[in-house]
C-alpha cells in the first residue's frame, strides 16, 4: 500500500462516492499517427472514460493480441517513442488535470531510459500509473518500488492462472488497482464471462482493499455491463484499437468508447 494519492486513488473514492462502476479504456500512443491518436484520447473523458491506459509502442510485446501488436507497429512506423508518448500525456495534460493517465507497456523501452530519469520524466508528463506487464513481484527493486517511491501506482496483473499461493505476492507491493486479466492468453482472443469472473475477483477483493478491474475479452456495451457488474469496473482495449486500425474517424471511435462506458456505469 501507498501513503500518497495519486489521481487514480481519487477518481475511484469518487466514484465510490457516486456509487458507479469504473469504466478504463486503453488506446496505443500514436496509432494510427501522433494527431488521430492524440485526438482520440483527449476525447475519451467526455465520452465516459474514468481511467485512461495509454500504450507505449514495443517492437517485442507478449501479452498482445494481432489487433494491438498492429497498432504498435502502426505506431511504430509513425515514429512514436516512449519520449513522443509522454509528449502525448504532456498535451493531453494541457486541457485535463483531472483525468488519470496509466501508461502500459514493457520494461525494455524504461530501462533503456534510465528508471531515474524515465520516472521523474513520467510523473512530470502527468502519469499516474505504470502496468509494466514483464516485471513479476520477484522484480521489483527494479522500477515498482521506485516508482511508487516517486507518487506513481504500480498496477499489477492478476490472471486466472493465479493461484492462492502466489496471489498475496502479487498483490504485496501493489497500488492504484488491480488488473485482473479475465481470460487465459492474450488481449483480444477471446470473451470474458461474468459468471467466471465473478468469484475470482471475490477471492482477490478478500486479499485486499484495492478496487478489481476486469479486463481481457470485452467488447460490448452489455459484455462491459455484465463484468462491472461483477467487479469494479471493466477495461475495453481491443474492441476500440480494432476500429482506430480500420481508420474509422476519431469522433465515431469515441461514440462506440460511449456505449462501453455508459454499459460500465449501468452495473
Amino acid at each position: 500500500m501507498t501513503d500518497f494519492t495519486t489521481r487514480i486513488d481519487a477518481k475511484f473514492a469518487e466514484l465510490k462516492a457516486q456509487g458507479k462502476k469504473a469504466f478504463v479504456s486503453y488506446v496505443m500512443a500514436g496509432d494510427p499517427n501522433y494527431e488521430t491518436s492524440l485526438e482520440v484520447v483527449k476525447g475519451l473523458p467526455a465520452a465516459g472514460v474514468d481511467i485512461i491506459e495509454l500504450g507505449l509502442p514495443f517492437t517485442d510485446p507478449m501479452a498482445d493480441g494481432p489487433t494491438i501488436q498492429l497498432a504498435g507497429q502502426r505506431a511504430l512506423d509513425q515514429g512514436m517513442t516512449l519520449e513522443t508518448t509522454l509528449q502525448m500525456a504532456r498535451d493531453f495534460r494541457k486541457d485535463d488535470d483531472t483525468t488519470p493517465i496509466v501508461l502500459m507497456g514493457y520494461y525494455n523501452p524504461i530501462y533503456s531510459r534510465g528508471v531515474d530519469k524515465f520516472l521523474q520524466d513520467a510523473k512530470e508528463a502527468g502519469i499516474d500509473g505504470l502496468i509494466v506487464v514483464d516485471l513479476p513481484p520477484e522484480e521489483d527493486d527494479e522500477l515498482c518500488i521506485p516508482a511508487q517511491a516517486a507518487g506513481l501506482n504500480f498496477i499489477r496483473l492478476a490472471t486466472p492462472t493465479t493461484d492462492e499461493k502466489r496471489l498475496p505476492k502479487v498483490l504485496q507491493n501493489t497500488s492504484g488497482f488491480v488488473y485482473y486479466v479475465s481470460i487465459t492468453g492474450i488481449t483480444g482472443a477471446a470473451e470474458a464471462q461474468a459468471t467466471n469472473v465473478g468469484p475470482e475477483v471475490e477471492a482477490i477483493k478478500a486479499k485486499t482493499d484495492l478496487p478489481v478491474i476486469v479486463g481481457f475479452g470485452i467488447n460490448t456495451p452489455e459484455k462491459s455491463e455484465a463484468i462491472a457488474s461483477v467487479s469494479d469496473g471493466a477495461v475495453v482495449g481491443s474492441a476500440i484499437v480494432k476500429m482506430i486500425g480500420e481508420g474509422k474517424p476519431a469522433d465515431e471511435v469515441l461514440a462506440f468508447v460511449k456505449t462501453l462506458a455508459d454499459g460500465a456505469h449501468r452495473a
